[in-house]
């Protein structure tokens, strides 16, 4: 038969290559020097661990699982609290703690679980000191008996496309469960979770995210944060989304001061130039980003920008995208002076700013109760997701435009 002489042939050098290696080896001696590879060393997994490894053990002791309960308004529900699971880290020894805006959104109130020193999980309530929607970003903070350990805030600036980099979090509920792979892209702008817009600039990674990681860290080899956590997309593989720390850092001394971000406005509309812009404006060789719409009576108005203009510049900084002039107008905060580079036709100008409150945007938020994470969302509907409610699902959706800086 066919395949028995196709098992035999296996069998038999199986046991050709069984019997002949000690004699090649008494042959050739210790050395053997006509090898063609190079032997790899011996080693010993509990003197080396990978650099993946160490990371993940000095880093679980300072990310924290969130749960949320938030009360039912469906008639279905029969007055039943939902629970929500989120991630977050610890970046004040103090207790304040760093997550996704939308793992507390709606909440009534949170419960934020700490490794103790001898790895067992304790249980504190949380107080919300600020969160902001467009960033979606929350502080909380916690009053444990002790110094807790913390995770040092890095930088994206600090990776590049493939390089590795560790995720930690509580997918639906696994806690501080370890994922690794490596960051598949950078500065993606047209990704909208649930369909909302905010100041995003999205890194894609291909480690594992899933509901319930929302908020946790995304690590490079050295255990420094570079990104946190935030969506994924559901009808891909591999396919997740970290917001950079940069962004979280620039909005945590808001949320600490004000309990929400006061961002720079200017009453500007920009857009990016694209051919068709370039057309439409009849623009030649632009370098930046183009004034579509000016408001009446704001700042940039005040300060002569008409219609037309390019921004090139913003302070020593240069302009090459909308979303990016965005960032960096709202950044800066309310009562900062700051000087456009533009050039209307074939003159350059320079143009002093100064920025206000977003209007309709003044109200201070006081610190709250946190409590549970956002409603389930539809298999497939692009959403952030770390709540980790039954069915929620994360994802992303192209086509954002810049709103006025």
């Amino acid at each position: 038969m066919i395949g028995g002489r196709w098992w035999g042939s296996v069998s038999l050098a199986t046991l050709l290559c069984t019997l002949g290696a000690p004699a090649w080896g008494a042959r050739h001696g210790g050395e053997q020097p006509d090898r063609l590879w190079v032997e790899a060393a011996q080693r010993s997994v509990r003197e080396q661990r990978s650099a993946l490894s160490q990371v993940a053990q000095a880093s679980l002791p300072a990310v924290v699982s969130i749960t949320t309960r938030q009360a039912s308004t469906g008639a279905d529900m029969e007055g039943e609290a939902q629970k929500g699971i989120g991630s977050g880290l610890i970046i004040h020894p103090d207790g304040y703690i760093l997550t996704s805006a939308h793992v507390i959104e709606g909440a009534e109130d949170i419960t934020i679980s700490v490794l103790s020193e001898r790895g067992y999980p304790e249980e504190y309530p949380a107080e919300v000191v600020g969160e902001d929607e467009r960033t979606d970003f929350a502080l909380l903070k916690i009053k444990a008996p002790r110094k807790l350990p913390v995770l040092k805030l890095s930088s994206a600036s600090r990776v590049e496309v493939g390089d590795f980099v560790v995720v930690i979090g509580n997918p639906f509920g696994l806690t501080h469960s370890v994922t690794a792979g490596v960051v598949s892209a950078k500065g993606r702008t047209d990704v909208t979770p649930n369909g909302r817009d905010g100041d995003f600039d999205y890194m894609q990674v291909d480690a594992s995210i899933n509901p319930g990681n929302s908020g946790g860290p995304v690590l490079d080899v050295h255990g420094d944060v570079v990104a946190i956590a935030n969506a994924v997309n559901v009808a891909g593989q591999g396919i997740g989304f970290a917001i950079p720390v940069d962004i979280a850092k620039a909005v945590l001394p808001h949320l600490r001061k004000y309990g929400r971000v006061r961002r720079g406005w200017m009453g500007v509309s920009v857009q990016d130039c694209s051919p068709d812009v370039i057309e439409a404006y009849g623009l030649t060789n632009p370098r930046g980003v183009v004034v579509s719409e000016v408001m009446d009576g704001g700042p940039a108005s005040r300060a002569g920008l008409q219609v037309g203009d390019v921004i090139e510049g913003l302070d020593s900084a240069r302009v090459d995208r909308a979303h990016k002039l965005r960032w960096q107008v709202a950044s800066r905060g309310v009562g900062r002076n700051v000087v456009l580079r533009v050039r209307r036709g074939d003159r350059p100008l320079k143009l002093k700013v100064k920025l206000e409150d977003i209007p309709g945007d003044t109200e201070p938020v006081a610190p709250t109760l946190a409590g549970p994470a956002p409603a389930a969302h539809p298999d497939g509907e692009p959403a952030t997701g770390g709540s980790g409610l039954p069915g929620e699902a994360d994802g992303q959706a192209p086509g954002r435009s810049a709103p006025s800086p």
